[in-house]
């Protein structure tokens, strides 16, 4: 891991000597490592697997109604400029004699955001995990996020908001289960 952290930090010392600073001032003496070791957090999702992350945390249960988990926060990088997207995602599923462990959605939505990423994959990617762990005859995840590549640079929109939405099984299928969760999430 050192090995990695050191190439990591090496290339973010290139990177800010073709900048035009220069990498051995002292305010940016440890900014390389600094940056590595932040890169390897923000990115982290890469060494989490579903199963590991799950860890037997599905429970037997007579629910069969709508389980809704809301404004889940929410940390990306955006794979097109490595820069940041920032925002909630809401999950609701339709259990089918198994339920999850509540801080298992969240940590599902971290390990899919912890990966260079677009939204209109992360948003498909949390939906299926979810479906896959619980087997439930319906997921819906909508996730909202501000991004810093369209807020700091290019067209410079402060107050634009992206959302996607992923509706599996009965969520797509019926436009009442749908609405049901629509009017849940929103916000009074």
């Amino acid at each position: 891991m050192a090995d990695k952290l050191n190439a990591i930090a090496g290339h973010y010392r290139q990177i800010i000597q073709h900048l035009g600073e220069d990498a051995e001032r002292e305010g940016l003496l440890d900014t390389p490592t600094r940056a590595g070791k932040a890169m390897q957090f923000l990115t982290k999702g890469y060494q989490e697997s579903l199963e590991q992350l799950v860890n037997g945390a599905v429970f037997e249960s007579s629910m069969d109604e709508m389980v809704v988990i809301q404004d889940i926060e929410l940390y990306s990088l955006c794979e097109h400029h490595l820069l940041p997207f920032i925002g909630k995602c809401h999950i609701a599923y339709m259990p089918q004699g198994k339920v999850l462990g509540l801080s298992k959605f969240a940590r599902i939505v971290d390990m899919y955001a912890r990966r260079l990423q677009i939204q209109e994959n992360l948003t498909r990617e949390i939906a299926e995990a979810i479906e896959r762990v619980t087997n439930a005859r319906g997921v819906a995840v909508v996730v909202e996020a501000q991004h810093m590549c369209m807020m700091m640079r290019g067209v410079e929109k402060q107050n634009s908001l992206m959302k996607t939405s992923m509706m599996l099984g009965s969520f797509r299928t019926s436009q009442a289960t749908r609405t049901e969760f629509l009017t849940l999430i929103q916000k009074r």
